[in-house]
């Protein structure tokens, strides 16, 4: 309160203020009002006010994290005195969707023009996608702080704005289709934090980015820059924070670096640098550096530089380093790293070229939350020091050479995420200990390795699991119930026998089926249609006995069928005017014994291979443990039915599959000549009608499948001139042997 009685400022920042701000609200009378802080209330559904722009003495205005909506008014433009004014963070969230401020450009352009004494803009998050940047050119010289990240900002954004004269403070971020340069020459200014990260700023970075002396925070992350870092950087030894990762700079690891002997974090990840990384830079940040970040370049070597006692994130993984993890640590001086630094949260030395045992001396880094080893060469048996790592939550050993039991002594009550395959590890697994030990696992992925024993048919119901691979290993008994959560279940290559469970869909969760190369026998059980949210399923290789399942045709998001190789019997009929499998995109049915016509209302029920649409929207979360099937969801639609005893003629309507990639009928009895329509698969990248009775000549419009990469027609009737048209020109004579009435050369 002033000295003449009137309130000159107002703080309500948290006071947990809710509903609609309305326009006569008794706010508005405070007209001597010099600064007003509504920062974090709940204002939803509420605009901003035009009437703000009462307050004419007002220098202070933060609305932020206030959840207002719509427009911001163009009357704040009034306010002359503002000095700050900040309006983000403001949207709305629901389960759905998010509500963001708009501020549009005309608006914008008059708050630059009339804010004059403007020194702090903050604008985070408001929609600003109608605005042209070429109105930040016109900002006040006297602005030192100025936020606009995330803002849906497009077009060529000023260097002058890099120039301001008192700017300190410059965030652009998270504005993917703002583009530009940075300043060539003459680039001097006071900033002390840049960030510019997820935009289209490109080129080079210039020569005179060594002008700014006072910066202690960079963000060029996930831009476009290219060629070499600038060794003019070596100016800037007050930075703490440096972020460049995912551009695409190149050159040997930088010697600029040297000079900055106080950062705290570095992430240089996801570019082109590549050699060996020097001794001098175990002295940078070696009392300061906490998160280290160097993944996903083209460095190699040992890794003896590695000094930094402070670091509580190690991030090298997807590099070339190699040398032996010893019993005593790492080569070198490693072993001061591990076994000292007990504030170390997070290890990641994945796919390099590690080899030996794991170090022994986890019991002194007990705070660690994660740890990646996977793609290495260790060998040898996991150390129980890791028993003292009460906090860990992700462990990943897999593609390695272990040799090990199953850890049951781990007591990892924290542990959600366990990857062990491809490795060695061996013998039974204590399921009584298993519970007890990882009481939080949600991911279990132990494939390819030479576990035995049997699971109780109910032991995953009372967990979390919500990915289980036991994959190629050496189980066997019936197949147990996966979790209520689970939505990925692989227990392909073991010795399970029996039939299916009956309630094995009673849990909803389940997207991928995969329980094939075992010995499961009796029928397809119809209660496999309860997995409503079922996209793979894989029995194949197996004895299962029955006709074919038309009924799983209902599942509404069935991608991928996979049934070879089982006693499965009868004709393909699906009636007239039913409308099934319409997502199926890779159909197998081969080593089977269906017979009969082949179906041209089943062909004509792939809806997903005769308009292309073949599950590209699926989302990535999966791909790294599930790559395999993601890859066969994203890019692949086939239809095997080989080795069957299907007869008849091909359907011409065969040729509406528009994105069929491959086709197999081979080794049945089909009759007839090829059809015409084939020519119409221009997707198709390969094609086997061997070992039938089909006749006739070879159509000419097969050479105009450009993508046509294998092709086998052997062991029919056909006659005539081999095609030498276009894509049939490629194929050697193996592909049209064993037709006595074909002549000419391929």
């Amino acid at each position: 309160m002033g000295a003449t009685g009137n309130v000159i400022g107002l703080d309500l920042t948290c006071s947990r203020l809710h509903g609609i701000l309305q326009s006569n609200s008794s706010l508005f009378l405070l007209r001597h009002l010099r600064s007003l802080n509504l920062y974090g209330n709940n204002f939803a559904g509420s605009h901003i006010s035009p009437n703000l722009s009462a307050f004419a003495k007002l220098t202070h205005l933060n609305l932020s994290y206030s959840h207002f909506l719509g427009t911001i008014p163009s009357e704040i433009s009034r306010l002359s005195k503002l000095v700050s004014l900040d309006v983000s963070y403001t949207y709305i969230s629901t389960i759905y969707s998010f509500s963001y401020l708009r501020l549009e450009n005309s608006a914008f352009a008059m708050l630059v023009q009339n804010l004059t004494t403007l020194r702090k803009l903050v604008l985070n998050d408001v929609d600003m996608s109608m605005v042209s940047p070429k109105s930040f050119a016109n900002l006040s010289s006297s602005l030192t702080y100025l936020k606009v990240g995330s803002c849906s900002l497009g077009g060529l954004f000023p260097d002058t704005v890099f120039r301001l004269l008192s700017l300190t403070t410059l965030n652009i971020g998270n504005n993917d289709n703002l583009y530009g340069i940075l300043p060539q020459s003459n680039w001097t200014s006071p900033l002390e934090s840049l960030k510019i990260w997820s935009t289209s700023i490109s080129g080079e970075i210039p020569d005179s980015i060594g002008n700014l002396k006072n910066l202690i925070v960079l963000d060029l992350s996930y831009c476009r820059f290219t060629g070499l870092i600038p060794s003019s950087m070596w100016n800037l030894n007050q930075l703490q924070v440096l972020w460049i990762t995912g551009n695409s700079f190149s050159g040997i690891f930088p010697y600029f670096l040297n000079s900055l002997k106080r950062l705290t974090w570095l992430e240089l990840s996801l570019n082109r640098i590549s050699g060996e990384i020097p001794m001098w830079f175990s002295e940078i940040g070696h009392d300061t550096m906490e998160i280290l970040d160097l993944s996903g370049n083209l460095l190699e070597g040992g890794i003896q530089w590695l000094h930094q006692k402070s670091l509580r994130y190690i991030l090298i993984g997807n590099n070339s380093f190699y040398g032996p993890l010893s019993n005593n640590g790492f080569t070198g001086e490693i072993p001061s790293l591990i076994c000292q630094s007990s504030s170390l949260y997070g290890l990641d030395l994945s796919n390099n070229s590690f080899s030996g045992n794991m170090p022994s001396c986890f019991d002194n880094i007990t705070n660690l939350l994660f740890l990646d080893l996977s793609g290495n060469k260790l060998q040898g048996p996991l150390p129980r020091s890791l028993v003292k790592c009460m906090n860990l939550s992700i462990l990943v050993l897999s593609h390695n050479e272990f040799n090990d039991i199953f850890p049951h002594w781990l007591e990892a009550p924290q542990l959600s995420f366990l990857d062990m395959q491809s490795n060695k590890f061996h013998g039974g697994i204590n399921l009584t200990a298993f519970g007890l030990s990882f009481p939080a696992l949600q991911v279990l992925v132990i494939s390819n390795n030479n576990f035995i024993g049997r699971w109780p048919m109910e032991f995953f119901s009372n967990t979390s699991l919500a990915i289980i691979d036991l994959s190629s290993n050496k189980f066997e008994g019936p197949i147990p119930l996966p979790s209520p959560v689970t939505f990925y279940y692989a227990i392909t290559s073991n010795n399970m026998t029996g039939k299916i469970p009956s309630s094995i869909c009673n849990f909803t969760k389940l997207e991928i089926i995969d329980l094939s190369n075992n010995g499961l026998r009796g029928t397809l059980l119809r209660s496999l249609v309860k997995c409503s949210h079922m996209e793979v399923l894989d029995l194949s290789n197996n004895q299962i006995e029955d006709t074919f399942p038309r009924w799983l045709g209902t599942l509404p998001e069935l991608r991928v069928l996979i049934l070879w190789s089982n006693n499965l019997k009868g004709l393909l009929n699906i009636p007239r005017g039913e409308h099934l499998f319409l997502k199926l995109h890779i159909l197998d049915l081969s080593n089977n014994n269906f017979s009969g016509p082949l179906s041209a209302n089943l062909i004509m029920s792939l809806r997903a291979i005769v308009i292309g649409k073949n599950g590209q929207d699926k989302s990535l979360y999966m791909t790294q443990y599930l790559g395999k099937q993601m890859k066969i969801l994203t890019f692949l639609t086939i239809i095997d039915l080989s080795r069957n005893s299907f007869q008849g003629q091909i359907p011409e309507v065969i040729g509406h599959l528009h994105s069929l990639v491959g086709l197999n009928l081979s080794h049945n009895h089909l009759t007839g000549s090829i059809p015409l329509t084939l020519g119409n698969l221009t997707n198709l990248g390969w094609l086997d009608l061997s070992s039938n009775k089909l006749n006739g000549v070879i159509p000419r419009k097969l050479g105009d499948l450009a993508f046509l990469g294998y092709l086998n027609l052997s062991k029919n009737q056909l006659i005539g001139r081999i095609p030498q048209d276009k894509q049939l020109s490629t194929f050697s004579s193996d592909s049209f042997s064993g037709n006595p009435g074909l002549c000419g050369t391929p």
